[in-house]
């Protein structure tokens, strides 16, 4: 069976890029928000991120 990267449509809080992605690595999708909550504040990096994996994710 193939996995497709795609956006959560039932595990989201916002978009579903961080649901998607913890659906497709088979992680807790907290596990991830708690992931990009950090490149947030560390880099500062995770909010281009989300905006760029929100528009090349599919739903």
């Amino acid at each position: 069976m193939d996995k497709i990267l795609r956006r959560s449509s039932t595990n989201k809080k916002l978009a579903g890029v961080c649901g998607g992605l913890g659906e497709y690595f088979g992680v807790d999708p907290t596990l991830v928000r708690l992931i990009w909550v950090f490149l947030v504040f560390c880099y500062g990096t995770g909010v281009l991120a989300y905006i760029v994996a929100l528009f090349i994710i599919p739903e």
